[in-house]
Order: structure tokens, then sequence, then C-alpha cells
């Protein structure tokens, strides 16, 4: 679900909750390691049997709405759960070969699919291939969520390399995809900036220019990466580096925050870009991205054990405030938007840079609200002990970096599989960022 924070901070999409969550067993007194191995497994299962049936894309959540329903499948969720299968075959959860086979069948839906100059819609009806608007106007060309699409497609692209007859078809059709995204038509003619729609009826009428700091960061490397419409340096420093809320390098609960939003903003902005890109390492005139992800997530977790608000259940063992449901529909949840809502994804996507306690709060997740958070997906979306609110819904963008941010912190798979991309590391040269893996 497209959450463009400045866009949406203080508002509230309205959502009819109607389908339930199924409880399920909870295995106990599980180690560290099985711990981690259970939610990634089970919320693997979102992407895998959740998946819509014809098209074998990501549904957009696992709950009805008022406004759309099971036929709405979402393309950066996709990509997210294109990342999660990698994950499922590197741990034995499912066969290489059937793995395979359901890419080939999401890759020949996708290139059927409604597109524009290349680039994908946000939400795609999962039989026919036809665009659901996400908005009045926001009808067409979606280049962010396209751009987590494509972080998982050539993660695949870069994953699977037998030389057989499937692998080479998944990996040929994948670069078909990847070498129509006229990245650089998305300036709107030469304008030092990504535009983040384009729409056939409205044209332009979107008008959301994708300047930093937040989720966006990917985008910028992709269409500095693209073989064939790469924008030039200067649409990044120019359009996403010189913006009023890019740099911050002010202190927050004593701990310095170099980029964004006071406080930080909500935690997806350092999960979302960094599934794939490694911020280890990873620098430029802007920021330190390790330092900058680390602190945001820290700077979070401090927010809920001050608990300046006096929320029920905050604390050093239930932290994480992020884009989720809420008990009064779906908002951007940060230190300076906080409605009293823990959401399980935001803790969890953070242990590459906070360990120690995302376990912390995984244990609390796992152990003490088990019997109302967890289900057959995996943890559901978010909960309000203060109001006594706990989700029954699922989203493909709050699971998808659970299971792959996981994997980051345990084995670094897809961090190697991305940076390893040839053409991903000219990307990041040409945009001027250090990293050890730019040969």
């Amino acid at each position: 679900m497209k959450v463009f924070f400045i866009a949406i901070a203080s508002s509230f999409i309205s959502i009819s909750l109607i389908a339930q969550a199924k409880p399920v067993d909870r295995p106990q007194n599980l180690s560290d390691t099985a711990l981690l191995e259970i939610v990634q497994k089970q919320t693997f299962r979102y992407f895998w049997e959740f998946a819509h049936p014809v098209s074998g894309l990501a549904r957009e959540r696992s709950n009805v709405t008022v406004e759309y329903g099971l036929e709405t499948t979402t393309t950066g969720g996709t990509g997210f759960g294109i990342m999660a299968t990698l994950v499922a075959v590197e741990r034995g959860w499912i066969g290489r070969d059937t793995a395979v086979k359901r890419l080939l069948k999401m890759i020949r839906f996708l290139r059927r699919a409604d597109k524009y100059h290349g680039v994908f819609p946000h939400w795609l009806n999962g039989e026919t291939g036809r665009v659901i608007p996400f908005s009045p106007k926001d009808d067409g060309a979606d280049l962010v969520e396209t751009s987590y699409l494509f972080q998982g497609l050539l993660c695949a692209r870069q994953y699977f390399t037998q030389n057989n007859s499937s692998e080479n078809t998944l990996r040929r059709q994948i670069t078909w995809l990847w070498n129509e995204v006229e990245f650089d038509w998305f300036t709107r003619g030469g304008i030092s900036v990504l535009y983040w729609h384009w729409s056939p009826n409205h044209d332009w009428g979107m008008n959301n220019e994708i300047r930093g700091w937040n989720e966006c960061l990917i985008t910028y490397v992709l269409a500095a990466s693209s073989p064939n419409y790469a924008i030039k340096p200067d649409v990044y420093h120019r359009g996403w580096g010189n913006s009023s809320h890019s740099k911050n390098q002010r202190e927050y609960y004593g701990i310095k925050l170099p980029l964004g939003f006071d406080y930080g903003g909500p935690l997806f902005f350092a999960h979302y870009s960094f599934m794939g890109i490694d911020p280890k390492g990873l620098k430029d005139r802007y920021a330190d991205y390790w330092e900058q992800n680390t602190n945001h997530t820290l700077i979070n977790r401090e927010h809920s054990i001050r608990n300046p608000g006096k929320f029920k259940g905050y604390g050093p063992d239930s932290w994480g405030l992020t884009a989720s449901d809420n008990h009064q529909g779906y908002a951007a949840h940060s230190p300076t938007e906080d409605v009293g809502v823990i959401s399980p994804t935001a803790a969890l996507s953070s242990f590459p840079y906070t360990p120690e306690y995302s376990m912390q709060a995984l244990k609390y997740f796992y152990n003490k609200l088990g019997n109302k958070i967890w289900s057959e997906y995996g943890f559901t979306d978010a909960f309000n002990e203060t109001k006594g609110w706990f989700a029954t819904s699922h989203l493909a963008i709050d699971q998808g970096p659970i299971i792959v941010m996981i994997e980051n912190y345990r084995t670094g798979l897809l961090w190697k599989l991305f940076m390893g991309i040839p053409e991903i590391q000219q990307g990041l040269k040409k945009l001027g960022f250090q990293s050890p893996w730019i040969k």
C-alpha cells in the first residue's frame, strides 16, 4: 500500500475489516534460531499460499475492504514476495523447480499486464492484469512500486543461474521487462527530479516529485542503473538530495539523525529500499546509510521506551512505529504521529540494525501476545493495547520485509544478490556511492 509520508501523515484511510485471521498453534520454548525460522516460514505462507491463483502475484491484503477485494494485487508487495521466495528456496521450504514455475507464471502475467513506458501501476487485477486505480488520479504508472517489484525480480535473476530451459527463460524474461522501464521519461522531459506517477487519463496530474528522505532511494538507484533509460547523476543530486527534509543532523533522545524528518518518520524508510541495497559501508555525500538506518531505529525504539503518550504496553519489549492498519483504519505511525499502535513489522524488519532489541520485541510478540496476533500467516499487522485492539489483517508490504530483513540479518542473502548485480554496481558508482560491494 502506497505510503507517501508527507501526504498522509495526519490522515487515516478507512478500512472495513471483514476477514478474520485464523489462530494457529505456537510451539513453545524455542531457541532464538528456531524462533527466527518459524517466523520467517510462517510469514512466507502469505506469499505462497495466499497469492492470487491466476497471476501468482501478492494480494494487497488478507482482508476485504469497502474499496476493493481479493482480486487486488500489489506490484511492490509482489517484489517483496519474490525476495521472500528466494529465502524459501535457500532454506528448503519449497523446491527450486517449484519456485521457478511460480515465478515464470508471474512474469508471463506481468508481460501482458497494464504498464506505461515500462512502468506498472500500484495495483493490478490479479485475474485480468488491468489497472485498479489506487486513487482517482493514480490510475497509471507508479515508479516507486515498480522499483520495489524490480528489486525482487533482479534478485531472482541473480539467484536462478542454472543453465537449463526454465531458469534461462526466467532470466531472459526478467531482463526484457527490466530493459523496458523508461526511468528517464519520468523526469518529464528533463527536469532534474523523478516523478512518482503518470496516468493515461490525467497525465502528470498527481505532480508528486520523489525527493528524499523517505522510502524511495531504491528508485533512484535503479534509475541510474537502467541499461537503456538511465537518469543522469544530476537528477539524483538536484532532485533527491536537494530537499527541505533531506538533511537533518539533529539529535533526538540524544541520538543523531543524519537525514529525514524529525524523529525519523515511520520505520519503513529503513526497510523498503534496503531489502536489496546493503547499507553496511554504504556512503555518499549525504550520509552513512548504516548510521542513518540504525539511528533511525534506535530513536523509534527510544520513543516507545520514554512513551510520552503514556500508551499501554510500550517499552523495551514492545516497540516499533511504522505504516500499518490501526484501530481507526490505516496510517503512517511515527514518533510525531503516534496513536498507540505497535506494528510488529517495524521491530522485526529492523533485525539487521538492532538484533538484540529486535529479538527482545520478537519474544514479546510471540510469547506474550501470540494468542492475539499470531496466525496462519505469521504476526497480524498491528495492535493497540491501550484500546484493546488487535488486527486480524495482513498486508503484503508489511509481511515481506519481515522475511527478507531477518534473512539479511542471518545470512545477508538478498544483499549479496542485489549488490552483486553489475548494473546496480555501475548505478551506485555513477551516483557517487561508496560500498564494499563496488568493484
